[in-house]
């Protein structure tokens, strides 16, 4: 099982730019996501093929 929980806290910290999620992983990452306080940071922009890839905002999302 992939360790979402410490990705996301490793593009919290600046030490990876971007984090990319598959179309198969992305309802268990999700569940990860929401759990975190501070969920809104996170950025995902979604390309074809359901690729989505995450990044960090300093302003939570609205």
């Amino acid at each position: 099982m992939t360790d979402y929980n410490q990705q996301l806290e490793d593009l919290k910290n600046g030490i990876v730019e971007s984090i990319t999620i598959e179309k198969e992983d992305f309802l268990e990452f999700r569940t990860v996501l929401i759990g975190r306080e501070d969920f809104k940071h996170f950025r995902g922009t979604a390309y074809h093929h359901g690729t989505t890839v995450y990044t960090y905002t300093i302003e939570p999302s609205k």
